[in-house]
């Protein structure tokens, strides 16, 4: 699925890069898509950061941006080849996420949509001790969500197809 996603970005002039490591017995991962430019140069559509550890339930993930200017597309693709490269190097099929909240309007946004990327509302993280972990695991407090890797997919999918029509 990654080769496919790969050659598919790059017939529509996108390049499709993960940067995998392992430290201490985990999977740290980048995805990045983005476009050639001046000199050689590689010019950012979007990211995903995220680490996972060898479990069902043991995808983590941390940061998704796309730039405003970016291809349409780029968001199902940094989707699509995050899930398949859970499917492909893990033994996960659930993958959890923080929607921050910063903001109240920001995290109203960010929480549909990852609704819509497949992601349900698991509980809210906030200041109790019990919370502390996943606070300083992503940072900050909000809605602690959980999506089903191949649902994920799925969707993604769909929505980079339909962005070449």
């Amino acid at each position: 699925m990654l080769e496919r996603l790969e050659a598919e970005a790059q017939q529509r002039g996108l390049i499709l890069r993960l940067k995998v490591g392992r430290p201490l017995g985990l999977f740290s991962l980048r995805v990045v898509v983005g476009r050639s430019g001046d000199h050689g140069r590689l010019l950012l559509q979007g990211e995903m950061k995220g680490w996972a550890y060898p479990a069902e339930r043991g995808l983590q993930l941390d940061t998704m941006r796309v730039l405003p200017a970016a291809t349409a597309g780029t968001g199902d693709l940094i989707w699509a080849a995050t899930m398949a490269w859970a499917i492909e190097a893990t033994p996960c099929r659930s993958a959890r996420l923080l929607a921050i909240d910063d903001d109240e309007r920001q995290h109203r946004r960010l929480v549909r949509y990852f609704q819509q990327r497949g992601f349900s509302n698991v509980r809210r993280v906030d200041a109790a001790v019990w919370d502390l972990p996943l606070r300083l695991v992503w940072g900050g407090a909000g809605a602690l969500m959980r999506g089903d890797v191949d649902q994920v997919l799925e969707r993604s999918l769909r929505g980079w197809t339909q962005s070449a029509a």
